[in-house]
């Protein structure tokens, strides 16, 4: 069979077309993904990511993840303009506060406690940029959002680590949000790739030995004994624990494991076994809520304490107002998740008319009545007619996130001061460092209380409030405790 054979000029034609073809396929292809990138971003660094399209990733303040947050956002990215303008003549690096800024109604923490979580945090920036402990290397504050219950959590941590380099210098990370899966996945992320961390409202006693991450919030274990303490204090000897036993929330895990540890000895006792209910069930925990208050009733403890999250509180102390136990008078006690509800949740829960108390991570009130337990200095920003009132007036804060947040970006700001004393380049690893000299003169004189860290991260004896809800739902300020009894106290 005769070979066919192609002129050269026919072969080179053919040639010249398909390659023509595929370069065309592939500027379609990423004409489309640009269009696809460009339709999907909402400002530099943040983009649209997740089945609710939200705007995930890092701001300087610029772009403002929730309208609630707008005021505060204003005040960041004009700090950090002001520092970017000076740079020339003072050094800077960054920290980001990384929590989920767009939240909804399934995340554990509220819109009004991630807000009171940055003012805080700015207020922070504020005093060592330009305040009453100003210092160098000056702080850029970043915004970072990992989206509702950090569902996004990888782009964001993945966001934040390609900005430890020029312009951005990222050094540290504050906040982290609550004791998820998901946030210790970001913890170990951020850990792995040279990133200093301070935990903010964060108490998962799980959650430690993590190269380069300390805590400001007590953990529950501590919580469970400072409130096991409280409770002992005001005579109550029996006790039935309630417990969410949804797997990946280390909140509840550990509060419940805590406290039954905390409150058990000769003369102090649990009445039943612990009783539990799955939250990640949907269509069974309210059920499993509704159906207790039967066996509540007939074991008569004197305190039920609740190890479950904020939202299922409200919900477990509806079937106990309509218990059939009428003449039954039952106190709750539970963990800090309670400070994430909004008023109006609050108001809901007192108007069951149970009582109900737990411990918080901070409040307002701390330095008025127990004033030795907190530092003078910081808290007094707090109180009425302070700085952070005078910034944001008409926003109360007694949820204590303020506070937190303001603690945790000091905590990175006094580790930066320190390693930048030793050395030029302030690196991420260095402040990590630097959090195991914070004893002594060196402790963090946190408006919620004096800090300095255990090896494993974790708050040495770190100050607990114990919190009531009043009659209208507001929010009481009832003592000081801590897990060893009295809290650390200026040095």
């Amino acid at each position: 069979m005769p070979r066919l054979e192609w002129p050269l000029h026919v072969v080179r034609r053919v040639a010249l077309a398909a390659a023509a073809a595929v370069t065309l396929v592939a500027a379609l292809w990423l004409g489309v993904g640009w269009i696809q990138e460009r339709q999907s971003r909402c400002a530099d660094g943040v983009v649209e990511r997740g089945p609710a399209d939200e705007c995930v990733g890092v701001s300087d303040g610029s772009y403002v993840f929730a309208p609630h947050l707008d005021a505060v956002s204003a005040k960041i990215e004009e700090e950090n303009r002001r520092v970017l303008a000076n740079a020339d003549k003072e050094p800077y690096v960054s920290v980001a506060y990384f929590t989920s800024f767009t939240t909804s109604t399934s995340d554990s923490n509220s819109a009004e406690g991630v807000r009171h979580e940055l003012q805080g945090a700015y207020l922070a920036q504020y005093r060592h940029n330009q305040g009453d402990l100003a210092s160098t290397p000056k702080i850029r504050l970043l915004i970072a959002n990992p989206g509702s219950k950090s569902a996004q959590w990888k782009h964001t941590v993945d966001e934040l680590i390609a900005r430890k380099d020029s312009p951005d210098r990222l050094v540290a990370v504050a906040g982290l949000g609550p004791s998820t899966k998901e946030n210790l996945e970001a913890i170990k992320r951020f850990s792995d790739n040279g990133i200093a961390m301070v935990g903010a409202t964060m108490t998962g006693s799980a959650i430690q030995d993590i190269k380069g991450f300390v805590r400001i919030a007590p953990t529950n274990e501590d919580e469970a004994y400072a409130g096991a303490a409280y409770l002992k204090r005001r005579g109550v000897t029996t006790a039935v624990v309630v417990q969410d036993v949804a797997e990946g929330d280390l909140y509840s895990s550990t509060l419940g494991t805590a406290f039954t540890k905390a409150f058990q000895d000769k003369t102090h006792q649990l009445v039943a076994e612990h009783m539990t209910y799955d939250s990640s069930v949907s269509s069974a925990w309210q059920n499993e809520l509704h159906f207790m208050p039967g066996q509540l009733c007939q074991q008569r403890p004197q305190l039920i304490y609740f190890a479950g999250r904020g939202l299922h509180l409200t919900r477990f102390l509806d079937a106990l107002a309509n218990s059939s136990c009428t003449g039954q008078k039952f106190t709750v006690f539970t963990g800090d998740d309670t400070t994430n509800l909004s008023p109006e949740q609050l108001a809901r829960a007192a108007e069951t008319g149970i009582e109900v108390l737990y411990t918080g991570l901070a409040h307002p009130d701390m330095y008025s009545k127990a004033p030795q337990a907190v530092s003078g200095p910081s808290a007094k920003n707090f109180q009425p007619g302070g700085v952070l009132e005078q910034w944001f007036p008409h926003d109360p804060r007694g949820d204590g996130g303020a506070l937190m947040g303001h603690d945790a970006v000091l905590a990175a700001a006094h580790g930066i001061q320190m390693a930048a004393h030793w050395q030029g380049q302030v690196t991420g690893d260095a402040v990590g460092r630097m959090f195991h000299q914070m004893d002594g003169a060196q402790q963090v004189a946190g408006a919620s209380g004096f800090i300095s860290f255990q090896n494993n991260g974790n708050p040495r004896n770190k100050a607990v409030p114990v919190l009531q809800l009043d009659a209208r739902g507001q929010v009481v300020f009832v003592e000081v405790s801590a897990a060893e009894g009295k809290p650390p106290q200026q040095q």
